[in-house]
């Protein structure tokens, strides 16, 4: 493999395919189907050095946010998904489409139950007691399921996408 495929596998490309998903937030789309868990899951797969997994997962966040606009469990948010890059991070480089279901279904899970504990916390549609945060889970359940379906369909799609490049693409 030539050093400019290497630095296109290695750099360009995972930025780029992150990038892509990012923004694809900004495109009109049903309710929680969006890839931000996919991001955060694959990105330890891309990236060596964790800290640079939150800053590019953070980045791009804050960034699609800041057009999007900003919104009060915004810190929930983030939070679950640095909960689910950092807990499969040690993992990341055992990655394949066999695992990845798992992997997906876990990061689905953990954004489901901070993201939606934030919303309980500073929402005040529900009573600050525990009734009131199980009616808030209750609540969020009919969104899992796009949040579950979206995480697998772009997960699945940048592996399998970053996986067969070095057939695809050649730099020179």
């Amino acid at each position: 493999m030539t050093k400019e495929l290497k630095i296109f596998r290695k750099e360009i490309f995972p930025i780029s395919l992150i990038l892509i998903l990012v923004f694809s937030r900004l495109i009109p789309h049903p309710p929680n189907f969006t890839p931000v868990i996919a991001v955060a899951i694959m990105s330890g797969y891309f990236f060596r050095n964790i800290y640079f997994c939150f800053a590019t997962l953070l980045a791009s966040m804050f960034l699609a946010d800041m057009l999007i606009g900003f919104y009060e469990n915004m810190i929930f948010v983030y939070l679950s998904l640095l909960i689910v890059a950092s807990s499969l991070y040690p993992f990341s480089k055992k990655i394949n489409l066999k695992n990845l279901f798992a992997f997906g279904f876990f990061g689905s899970v953990i954004f489901f139950l901070v993201s939606n504990f934030g919303f309980w916390l500073l929402s005040d549609l529900y009573s600050k007691d525990f009734s009131g945060l199980i009616q808030a889970y209750i609540m969020g359940i009919p969104f899992f399921k796009n949040t579950l379906i979206s995480t697998l369909i772009f997960s699945y799609t940048t592996l399998i996408v970053y996986k067969t490049s070095n057939k695809y693409f050649v730099v020179r």
